[in-house]
């Protein structure tokens, strides 16, 4: 049997998963799939978890099952690409004939002194239930900055404001505007917005400590009951410790094919991946689409298509609170309910295509 492994049960594997099976595996295929926890959970929707407006059961959903489907939990802490290995924290180890490796991201703190011991984190689900329990066990009155006013810190500022209006919630950003990725009439929507709930932003800020309860932007303190940091990503330690070639971000260079130049037998899916767009849940999966047809076509002894065309994005949704959202849908701006109710819908669908 030939052996295909999985790291990590993100949304890249997950589609992988889901177009091989439950009938177009190879039959001298079998899968085993790694990862730290024992369901695939919605990363996008860690920002609700954390302000406490959804439950964790809303963004969990099950692995799916299949004879020639295992599963390890635990954590993966090397990889060995001679040994074609993968070794566990406990000691064990994995071999495999071919690699999918989709371990996602970790914050970057950009080597501000205090960032990683003193602030909450939403990039996994373990931290994102910490940081939960961390902003809604705060006395009323208390004040929580956000540092990075990317996606992932608008999202959180704008649900928190609406689970504990209470709080004083502050968005640090390095910018002049918000959400610099989107046009300026949708930065100024979703600013419009912070103004009504009483979010302050605090633009051209620069970070440059944090100790605990007090955060320095240009040097100044500032008190803090709880920080929060959504001010980038980087890839998973694993995957920065590979000895491959990265890209400026240190995410990995990979043929047209999503393999690692010199290992045809490895490939790189999600936020570790060298690709031409930002990482999104949308990226992984048309990249999952693709190591697919790859696999299938070697599986069979036949060769693999030589590129493949771009991948499309639909679009990029984001939500302010439950009931107002912004967008890009075929790159027409958004605004209003309309945006939040196709979020909804676009999570309601991805659940029930996964068997929520």
């Amino acid at each position: 049997m030939r052996h295909l492994v999985l790291l990590g049960g993100g949304y890249g594997n997950m589609r992988i998963l889901l177009r091989l099976l439950p009938n177009q595996l190879h039959e001298n295929v079998h899968i085993t799939l790694i990862d730290r926890v024992p369901y695939h959970c919605l990363k996008t929707e860690y920002y609700a978890l954390a302000a406490g407006t959804i439950s964790d059961h809303d963004i969990r959903v099950a692995f799916p099952e299949h004879p020639r489907l295992t599963y390890r939990f635990g954590e993966v802490v090397r990889i060995d690409l001679g040994a074609q290995a993968v070794f566990l924290e406990d000691g064990t180890s994995v071999s495999y004939d071919d690699l999918v490796i989709g371990l996602g991201c970790e914050d970057k703190y950009h080597g501000v002194p205090g960032a990683e011991q003193f602030t909450y984190s939403i990039q996994s689900i373990d931290k994102a239930r910490t940081t939960y329990q961390a902003l809604n066990n705060l006395p009323p009155q208390s004040v929580v900055a956000i540092v990075g006013a990317g996606l992932s810190g608008v999202e959180l500022a704008s649900e928190l404001a609406e689970s504990r209006p209470d709080l004083r919630v502050m968005l640090f950003d390095r910018g002049e505007r918000i959400l610099p990725m989107f046009p300026e009439r949708l930065s100024e929507y979703v600013e419009n917005w912070f103004h009504e709930h009483h979010i302050d932003i605090i633009r051209q800020s620069n970070i440059t400590k944090v100790d605990e309860d007090m955060l320095y932007n240009h040097d100044q303190p500032i008190p803090c009951d709880a920080v929060v940091w959504t001010a980038g990503i980087q890839p998973n330690r694993v995957v920065r410790e590979l000895n491959v070639e990265k890209d400026a971000q240190g995410r990995v260079v990979l043929t047209p094919r999503h393999h690692i130049p010199g290992y045809e037998n490895v490939y790189v899916v999600g936020d570790c991946a060298s690709l031409p767009h930002a990482p999104s849940a949308q990226l992984a999966e048309g990249q999952a689409e693709q190591i697919v047809q790859v696999l299938q076509k070697r599986w069979n002894g036949e060769e693999p298509p030589q590129s493949f065309p771009p991948i499309k994005l639909k679009g990029i949704l984001g939500s302010l609170g439950k009931k107002h959202g912004f967008g890009l849908v075929a790159d027409r701006p958004l605004t209003g309910r309309v945006p939040r109710l196709l979020k909804s819908g676009v999570l309601w669908m991805y659940k029930y295509h996964n068997g929520y």
